[in-house]
C-alpha cells in the first residue's frame, strides 16, 4: 500500500522573514518530516501548489480533486492551510472511493513549537486505518470532513 501526499501550501510550509510576519510558502517540509520520523510505509510526495488557503480558488480545488481522482494510490494525504480546509473537504466529498485525509498546522513546521509534525503523524495513521471518505486530522482528532468547522475564536477545529 503506497500513500500519496499532495502538498498545496498553507501554514505548514510557511517561511517567516521578519517581525511583521511577512511570509511566503517555501519548499514543502513534509517529505523531510516523514523521513526524519523514519516512516516505513511507502509514500510519494507531489507538490500541487504553494498557496495560502485563503487564496485557493474553485479551479484550485478542482485541480486537487483531479489529482486525487487520477492518482493510482487509494490513500491520499493533502497538506492544506487551515482557513479553508473544510471548503476543500466539501469539494472532495463526492470522492472516488478513496481515503483522503486533509492536514495542516496552526504554526509552521519550521517553528520549534509547531503542531505540524504531530498533525502529519496523525494524518499518516488515519489514512491507513480510516475507511473511504474525506477526513481532517488536526490536533489529536480525526474529523469527518463534512462535519467539521474551524472555530477561529479558539483557533481549533470542532465537530458540527
Amino acid at each position: 500500500m503506497s500513500i500519496l501526499i499532495l502538498t498545496t501550501g498553507g501554514t505548514i510550509d510557511k517561511l517567516y522573514f521578519d517581525a511583521l510576519s511577512e511570509y511566503q510558502i517555501g519548499d514543502s517540509v513534509v517529505e523531510r518530516l516523514l523521513r526524519t520520523a523514519r516512516v516505513a510505509p511507502a509514500f510519494r510526495v507531489q507538490e500541487l501548489m504553494r498557496k495560502d488557503s485563503l487564496e485557493l480558488t474553485d479551479d484550485n480545488r478542482a485541480a486537487i480533486a483531479a489529482a486525487v481522482r487520477d492518482a493510482p494510490e487509494e490513500r491520499v494525504i493533502i497538506t492544506h492551510g487551515t482557513d479553508t480546509m473544510t471548503d476543500t473537504a466539501h469539494a472532495l466529498a463526492a470522492g472516488e472511493g478513496k481515503t483522503v485525509v486533509l492536514v495542516g498546522a496552526l504554526a509552521p513546521a519550521r517553528f520549534a513549537e509547531s503542531d505540524a509534525t504531530f498533525n502529519l503523524g496523525m494524518a499518516f495513521a488515519a489514512v491507513q486505518v480510516a475507511g473511504p471518505g474525506v477526513w481532517i486530522a488536526m490536533n489529536g482528532t480525526i474529523f469527518d470532513g463534512a462535519k467539521v468547522r474551524k472555530d477561529r475564536s479558539i483557533n481549533s477545529f470542532v465537530a458540527v
